[in-house]
């Protein structure tokens, strides 16, 4: 049986739609007005092995910040609905991801709190359009929307697109590992996620 969820959102500053399917891997389409954040999040679900769709829509066009929160949001969101009553689920995973000299650490734990600790010393004002600034802010607001702890941490680099695609793919093998069905309780002790 297919996880999935879509989830909506309409505020007077985006528009923003995600359908995500965490266990069919297939097509994946993303439309934000940022070409990178775009690419990120294409290289993000397709090493999730999903299929998803994003659609992003910036209504007054100050400036990255509101497209990528906003889209961090919803796309927290889905991934916590999909996710359902998370029985069975592995829960933890971790994974250094290369990209040619640089190497990211990302740890994830479904634990149902939210919390993001995002160390990597980004240096550059801006790529393609996404605003280094936003890439920490995006994995938080993600993490504190779909209820996982997140750590991610740069341990050397020094082109900071390599760097930022590592946490990206790095977060999509990460969230696909962790909630892979490995058996039939909920992983906790407590009884309760």
């Amino acid at each position: 049986m297919s996880r999935y969820a879509t989830v909506k959102r309409d505020t007077k500053e985006t528009e923003i739609e995600v359908y995500l399917d965490i266990d069919t891997p297939g097509n994946v389409e993303v439309s934000t007005p940022i070409p990178f954040f775009n690419h990120m999040l294409n290289s993000m679900l397709f090493h999730m092995n999903s299929s998803a769709k994003i659609f992003a829509k910036d209504k007054q066009n100050y400036d990255d910040h509101h497209i990528v929160e906003d889209t961090a949001i919803v796309l927290g969101e889905a991934f916590k609905e999909a996710l359902g009553d998370k029985r069975g689920i592995r829960r933890f995973f971790s994974i250094f991801t290369p990209m040619d000299e640089a190497l990211v650490l990302v740890a994830v734990d479904i634990s149902g709190r939210g919390m993001g600790i995002i160390d990597l010393d980004l240096k550059r004002e801006e790529i393609g359009g996404l605003s280094m600034e936003n890439v920490p802010h995006f994995f938080r607001t993600f993490a504190y929307n779909a209820g996982i702890t997140l750590h991610i941490r740069k341990f050397s680099g020094e082109n900071e697109h390599h760097i930022v695609e590592a946490a990206f793919k790095g977060l999509g093998i990460s969230l696909y590992e962790a909630s892979r069905i490995v058996n039939n309780r909920l992983p906790t002790t407590k009884g309760l996620l």
